[in-house]
């Protein structure tokens, strides 16, 4: 997801200039989720795109 690549790069970048831990752990954090919900969201699509070529479900 472009969104994704371009917070992820902004995230990195801000990480990088930090010395503070506390907000570095917080940054490192918010990489993480974001890169979870990501891979969520693309399972979920494929999901989605199974289940509606999938030709049991067609006569419902």
């Amino acid at each position: 997801m472009e969104n994704d690549a371009w917070i992820l790069g902004q995230l990195q970048e801000t990480y990088d200039m930090l010395d503070d831990y506390n907000q570095r752990t917080l940054i490192k954090a918010a990489i993480g989720i974001i890169q979870e919900q990501s891979k969520r969201t693309e399972q979920m699509e494929g999901q989605i795109e199974g289940t509606i070529w999938s030709p049991k479900n067609w006569g419902e």
